[in-house]
């Protein structure tokens, strides 16, 4: 790296093999793995732990201080896992006392505009589309999609392989291979596209539809169902998981679809 267009700071570690393009600014206490290239104008903070191979595009933000009130300056960071695209105007911001860390997977793309709060935790292989805005506080699964406009609230949690489709509002938890859509947000399938392009069997597929046939068209209470799942449906890594999401979550999950009158 040899960039005088750039301003890198002495206590900044860079691998040498990473590109820096004019008029970026990258702050003390910032680690860049190799390959990794910088677009003009980025700006990366102090705390940014920045994987290999990754591609950060004009005018991105990483690891600003918390758009939190509460933050008090502590020493906390934001990591960008391998192999992740952050595209034009993202911004990321670092963690609080809450979690220390805010966290992008790897191989995710997070596409323009978007914004990631701090303290969110997102896992590998996701895709945010345009403008996508997630609160602080977020746990989000490996392979979720975000279409474009999305906006998730404070604390929500989203499982893995989720689909939640353009313009929506998540107010409570999305559960795992599920598709999302609707106002207010409510379950309208399984993510059954995503699931075959990654390897899941017909006979798998069918078994996590019927989980959420339980969950979402018998007209039980989400305890209820839970119990049924657990007793008649064999116990299985996905039918596990879906019974822990549903346990664990603080927020509640999502409603089952609502035809309008």
């Amino acid at each position: 790296m040899n960039q005088p267009l750039a301003y890198v700071h002495p206590g900044a570690k860079i691998a040498k093999n990473v590109v820096v393009e004019p008029f970026t600014t990258i702050h003390n206490n910032v680690i860049i793995g190799e390959g990794t290239w910088i677009g003009s104008n980025v700006t990366i903070m102090e705390g940014a732990r920045i994987g290999k191979n990754c591609n950060i595009f004009p005018g991105a933000v990483i690891s600003a201080p918390p758009q939190d009130l509460k933050y008090q300056g502590e020493d906390t960071i934001a990591e960008i896992g391998d192999n992740t695209t952050i595209r034009e105007c993202v911004t990321i911001n670092k963690g609080t006392s809450d979690r220390m860390k805010t966290v992008i997977g790897k191989n995710c793309l997070i596409m323009a505009y978007c914004h990631v709060a701090h303290d969110c935790i997102v896992g590998d292989n996701c895709i945010f589309s345009n403008n996508s805005t997630l609160a602080g506080h977020i746990t989000v699964g490996d392979y979720v999609i975000l279409a474009g406009m999305t906006a998730v609230h404070q604390f929500c949690s989203i499982g893995n392989h989720a689909f939640v489709t353009g313009g929506s509002l998540v107010r409570k938890d999305v559960p795992p291979y599920v598709k999302a859509a609707r106002e207010p947000l409510s379950y309208v399938g399984i993510n059954s596209v995503g699931l075959r392009r990654r390897g899941f069997t017909t006979e798998k597929i069918r078994e996590i539809q019927n989980i959420f046939r339980i969950l979402y068209q018998k007209n039980y209470n989400n305890t209820q169902a839970a119990e049924i799942i657990e007793a008649e449906m064999e116990a299985t890594t996905e039918r596990d998981e879906i019974l822990q999401f549903i346990k664990n979550s603080h927020r509640g999950i999502m409603k089952g679809y609502i035809t309008s009158n």
